[in-house]
């Protein structure tokens, strides 16, 4: 068969069959009278094999090696194609991220362009302070946007570098923050719900408020103590019972006792926050844990607290009655 016919009938052109010559992937086995190419069913069916492996993204040189390699193995050069697929995949949606986000930025020309990139940059630098000083530019030099910044804090482990990064997102102007946020409330990983968290905990909102909520029934105690906390802080009733959880396994004690003050900041609500800490003080046998459950007595105002502080003071646990004992005459002081 004629080369032209070849072309017609394989769908490569004859330009392509002349070049896979060249490079000694397909010879025409013979040549007519006239000195024309004249390709045999076997080159015809090697012609198809190149087209083939041309689809799974080989490129001509490694076709060759493919083809001339007698222990060539299928299973291994497909495993190859997918590893290489999934690295090119993997970048190419590396870039697609990164263009989209500097289209987010809105640059007005390429020196804004650049800008955007070398923040960008500097966000997933190794070295912490470059991190901490991208975060803290982002929200006066140039806008980053928020996707950045979210994905930065929820992978954020040094503690300074983490403060800038929920500084730059309460200061930013995004709406969309908190939902991106919230995502990372779905990870398998407690220390990513963990801060994000913690990053949700310094922005306003009830749309944040609710997202808190829901992470007080998180499986991680520490997840729920920073939500428990944050909800304190916004005067939110349903953190009483996992701050009184935390003050009686000594987890962030001190902060969750304030948390629970501020709570008790009407008559009813004191009255409620203090009964739930008396329930507690019946039910708990540790003595550190009983200690600290009096000393939460302390800020709480009203007669239950009082009542139960003066009980308390002729407690068995002799720590626990001093404790008590001192608090009253604060009590009585004020």
């Amino acid at each position: 068969m004629l080369i032209g016919e070849v072309a017609r009938r394989s769908g490569v052109s004859a330009r392509m069959l002349r070049h896979y010559e060249s490079l000694g992937l397909v010879r025409p086995s013979g040549r007519t009278g006239s000195g024309y190419r004249e390709y045999s069913h076997d080159d015809i069916r090697r012609i198809f094999y190149v087209e083939s492996l041309r689809s799974l993204g080989l490129s001509l040189r490694e076709i060759g090696r493919t083809l001339d390699d007698s222990g060539f193995t299928p299973s291994a050069l497909v495993g190859d194609l997918i590893r290489q697929t999934r690295e090119r995949i993997t970048a190419e949606s590396e870039l697609l991220t990164r263009l989209r986000r500097i289209d987010a930025a809105g640059p007005t020309d390429w020196e804004g362009v650049l800008q955007v990139v070398a923040l960008l940059q500097a966000l997933g630098s190794k070295r912490a302070e470059v991190r901490q000083r991208a975060a803290l530019s982002s929200a006066d030099e140039v806008p980053v946007p928020v996707e950045a910044l979210v994905e930065a804090a929820l992978s954020e482990s040094e503690p300074n570098v983490a403060g800038a990064l929920r500084w730059a997102l309460a200061r930013s102007d995004n709406d969309a923050g908190p939902a991106l946020l919230a995502r990372g409330l779905g990870s398998q990983e407690a220390a990513v719900r963990e801060r994000a968290v913690q990053s949700l905990a310094v922005m306003p909102g009830d749309e944040v408020a609710a997202y808190l909520l829901d992470a007080l029934a998180d499986a991680d105690a520490g997840v729920r103590g920073h939500a428990a906390l944050a909800l304190g802080a916004r005067g939110v009733a349903e953190a009483v019972p996992t701050l009184i959880d935390m003050v009686v396994a000594g987890r962030n004690d001190t902060d969750a006792a304030d948390a629970l003050s501020t709570l008790a900041s009407d008559t009813s609500a004191a009255e409620r926050i203090a009964a739930i800490l008396v329930d507690r003080l019946a039910t708990t046998t540790e003595a550190p844990a009983r200690g600290r459950l009096t000393q939460a007595l302390a800020d709480i105002p009203g007669t239950t607290a009082s009542r139960a502080l003066m009980e308390l003071s002729h407690d068995r646990d002799r720590a626990v009655a001093l404790t008590a004992t001192y608090l009253l005459r604060l009590r009585d002081a004020h």
